[in-house]
Parts: C-alpha cells; sequence; structure tokens
C-alpha cells in the first residue's frame, strides 16, 4: 500500500546578491515605471542601499551584466540608455501570470466545472466520483485502483463503483475575448496607482490564453478620450494619460472587433474605476466630469444594450467605491445582462481569471 512519509520542514533563507531573486524584483519594478529599464534600475540601487540586496561577490553591475547577456537588457553604447528586450516582456508576461494563477489556485475560490453533463472535449485537473452516464473513458483508472486499495485493503482485492474516480471534461469552445482598461486620470488620482494592477492583469490573462487556449484570441483596447487597440508589445509601456473616460468609444471599437471574429462565444471584460465622462462628435470631444452627465450615461447605456443584442456579455471589473458609481455600473449591466465585479485591487485578477475560465466552459448551442 502506498504511504507518505513526511519530515521536518526547515525553510530555506533566501540568499541575497543572486541573479534570479534581482530578476524577481526587476520584473516587478518594470510593472510600475512602465516598461522604463533606466528607471527601474536607479530604483534597484537606492533598494540596494536600505536593504543590501547585493553583496561583496555579486554587486548591482554584476546583474546588469549579466542582464544584458542573458538578453534582457539592451544598452545604447551611444547615451547609455538601456531599454528592455522582447524576452524580458515575455517573462513579465510569464511573472504576472504566475502571480494570479498561483493566487487563484490556493483561494479555492469558486466553482469551476462545467455545467454540462456527459463527455466533454478535453480534461483538465478536476476529479469526481463515478456517475451513471460517464463513459468509460474518463475513469482514472490508476487513481480508482488506488482507491480501492485504500478502502478494501489488498488482501483480497476489490473494486466497487464507489472507488471509481472520473476525471472532469471541459467542453471545448473558443473563446473571443477583448479587454477593455481605462487609462484616464482617475486610475492614478488619490494617491492609489490603479493602472499597473490593471496592466499586469492584462499581461497575465494574455500569457494564459497563449499558452493554456492558444486557439482563443484576445484583443486589448484602452480607453480614455478615445479608444485604441494595443498589442502585447504594448503593454509593459502603458501608462495613464491626462484623459476623460469615453466609455462609449471603448465600447464601439471592442464590438467592431469581435464582430470580425468566428467564434460563438464573445465577451467583453471592462477595468474602470470612474464614470462615463467623455463622448467624441464629430472633431470635438463633450465632456463634463461633474456628476453623472445624462447625455453621456444615456449613450453608454445605448451601446450597453447594442452588445446584448449582438449576444455580447459585459464583466465590468469596479475598482471604486463610490455609492453611486457603483449605482450606475448596476444600471448598466442590468442593461448588457452582464455582471459586475466590485473588487479591490488585489483581488482583480483572481476575479477575471475565474470569470474567464468559467465562461469559457460553457457551451453554446
Amino acid at each position: 500500500m502506498r504511504g507518505y512519509e513526511f519530515s521536518k520542514f526547515i525553510p530555506r533563507q533566501i540568499q541575497k546578491g543572486g541573479f534570479d531573486e534581482l530578476l524577481k524584483l526587476f520584473l516587478e519594478l518594470l510593472n510600475y515605471t512602465a516598461g522604463d529599464a533606466g528607471e527601474a534600475l536607479a530604483w534597484m540601487n537606492e533598494l540596494d542601499k536600505q536593504y543590501n540586496l547585493t553583496n561583496d561577490d555579486y554587486g548591482m553591475g554584476d546583474f546588469i551584466d549579466e542582464l544584458k547577456q542573458k538578453g534582457y537588457l539592451n544598452e545604447d553604447n551611444q547615451n547609455g540608455n538601456f531599454s528592455i528586450t522582447a524576452k524580458t516582456e515575455q517573462s513579465i508576461r510569464q511573472s504576472a501570470l504566475e502571480e494570479i494563477f498561483g493566487k487563484l489556485k490556493k483561494s479555492g475560490r469558486g466553482n469551476h466545472r462545467s455545467p454540462q453533463s456527459g463527455q466533454g472535449d478535453e480534461k483538465n485537473a478536476e476529479r469526481r466520483e463515478f456517475e451513471f452516464g460517464d463513459s468509460l473513458d474518463q475513469i482514472d483508472m490508476t487513481q480508482s485502483i488506488h482507491n480501492a486499495q485504500v478502502n478494501h485493503g489488498i488482501g483480497d482485492f476489490m473494486m466497487t463503483e464507489k472507488d471509481l474516480e472520473v476525471e472532469e471534461m471541459d467542453f471545448k469552445t473558443l473563446t473571443s475575448t477583448v479587454l477593455m482598461i481605462d487609462i484616464s486620470h482617475s486610475m492614478i488620482l488619490y494617491g492609489e496607482d490603479r493602472i499597473t494592477p490593471a496592466k499586469k492583469v492584462a499581461m497575465a490573462l494574455a500569457e494564459l490564453i497563449r499558452t493554456k487556449y492558444p486557439k482563443d484570441t484576445l484583443d486589448i483596447v484602452v480607453f480614455g478620450n478615445d479608444a485604441w487597440p494595443i498589442t502585447l508589445q504594448d503593454l509593459p509601456y502603458l501608462q495613464v494619460g491626462p484623459y476623460h473616460t469615453n466609455t462609449y468609444a471603448g465600447l464601439e471599437l471592442a464590438t467592431d472587433l469581435l464582430r470580425r471574429r468566428k467564434t460563438h462565444n464573445k465577451q467583453i471584460f471592462m477595468i474602470t474605476d470612474g464614470k462615463p465622462t467623455c463622448l467624441k462628435e464629430g472633431t470635438k470631444y463633450y465632456k463634463n466630469s461633474i456628476g453623472l452627465d445624462r447625455k453621456v450615461v444615456n449613450k453608454t447605456l445605448n451601446m450597453a444594450a447594442q452588445c446584448k443584442r449582438l449576444k455580447i456579455p459585459i464583466t465590468t471589473f469596479m475598482i471604486a467605491k463610490d455609492p453611486y458609481l457603483q449605482q450606475f455600473v448596476r444600471k448598466f449591466t442590468e442593461t448588457n445582462g452582464g455582471k459586475a465585479f466590485y473588487s479591490s485591487l488585489n483581488g482583480l485578477g483572481e476575479y477575471i481569471f475565474e470569470d474567464y475560465i468559467r465562461n469559457r466552459r460553457k457551451t453554446v448551442r
């Protein structure tokens, strides 16, 4: 019979001055400096002075040299400026994925199983007891035999229906997602950095889709006074601008992008911290940041209703707590038939990942 032997856990002290430890810090700082390698390294030097990140055997200069040798950093020899490489951009996305997806797996929050019963298309990591109607190829024989040994012993081996364990199946549905990120000035107001968590979530979601669901599509739209699409390569360098919030333009562009996709499942994820305050009329901008402007709100709600007619649900991730703004989000969600999460910045990534995976496992008939 199989068993486990546990030994005493002795925590390992993190060694200072190693490349891997410094690289993690460097990648994290790049999120806050909008991809400015020089500024991130300057911060690292200040942190090194305060917390002794390096030692006499491995200094910050050694770290910079190794960054260049391993393809993470380019240096302009004429003016001495540093810039990050495509390898670094990919590493930032991977780091964000590990951070957010790791939290999601640890939290255990939510039910990730498909509501559909019967045989699916692709296996996932979840297990359950055998139920009538399950196909034989879903049975995990290795684990089922193990269960029988544990339940009945190995002297007189036997297996019953209760010993059988089934590998849960996902229905293979292709999903097209547009992630909308608010880059209006309010995303950095009031002493709170809201754009960095939004960027990190976008990079992690993109990396998840690229590695685990490569047939799915993800478009990223940013919106301020106007709305425009950005690429994965643009994400580390994304900054908030002196913009108002033209939610209508963002939804209009997101809908247009999804119309071109041939998949059945289409959805919009919108990360925002405020109310719509801007519309573009011809070449001019109509702006009103005081309260909820009826003209701006009504046009935005009309766009939400249009998305509903096109069967495009909108999931709004609201990262502000003002009651009148939450009231607008509730009305917006009711008009679209979508969902809203009133999320803290710390929980934003887990909410979006959970909702993305749950939506993907729904079969559209």
